[in-house]
């Protein structure tokens, strides 16, 4: 079954990160093709930057996302520039801290940052709270196969508190 998932957040929220390790997550461990596209720039720490990742059962022809089905909004501005115009078939996962306007489509809010913040004491891992929720939410990788593409790609020291992080991004995605 093909995805065509859309990242956007501001510069150094780890945007172009998470698309990585759910790419790697389907190619590496779940036996799907993945392919991951970005665009950055000037926007590199504090404009809106976009990632973006198609995953399917079947090899893929053309890699540039077309209709994304999910997206996960990380700040505002993020949200103005790529995900205002998001199909109402689409589902869109928000970090609730950060993004105060709604889509037309079904929406998840996701105090990632928050959460992030106060429960994990380090906002840097906001990206894989929102990893955690749309997995939970959306199952477009397994979430044993996002655990391991988490761990394959965090910094040595670190994996422990990605691996609470993911975890408390499947838990708010289930309402807790």
């Amino acid at each position: 079954m093909r995805h065509e998932v859309r990242f956007s957040g501001f510069g150094g929220q780890g945007i172009i990160l998470s698309a990585v390790i759910l790419g790697r997550a389907a190619v590496m461990h779940d036996n799907k093709f993945a392919v991951q596209t970005q665009v950055y720039g000037p926007e590199a720490r504090g404009g809106a930057s976009m990632s973006a990742v198609i995953i399917d059962d079947a090899p893929i022809l053309y890699p540039k996302v077309a209709n994304p089905d999910i997206y996960v909004i990380m700040s505002q501005e993020g949200f103005e520039k790529y995900g205002a115009g998001a199909d109402e078939k689409a589902v869109m996962l928000v970090d609730s801290t950060l993004v105060f306007s709604r889509p037309k489509c079904r929406c998840i809010e996701i105090p990632a940052t928050r959460e992030a913040k106060q429960t994990l004491g380090r906002d840097i891992v906001a990206n894989i709270v929102m990893l955690g929720a749309l997995v939970a939410s959306t199952h477009v990788v397994s979430e044993a196969a996002l655990e391991k593409a988490i761990l394959d790609s965090v910094p040595k020291g670190t994996e422990a508190l990605n691996q609470k992080a993911m975890k408390k991004g499947i838990e708010l995605a289930a309402g807790g």
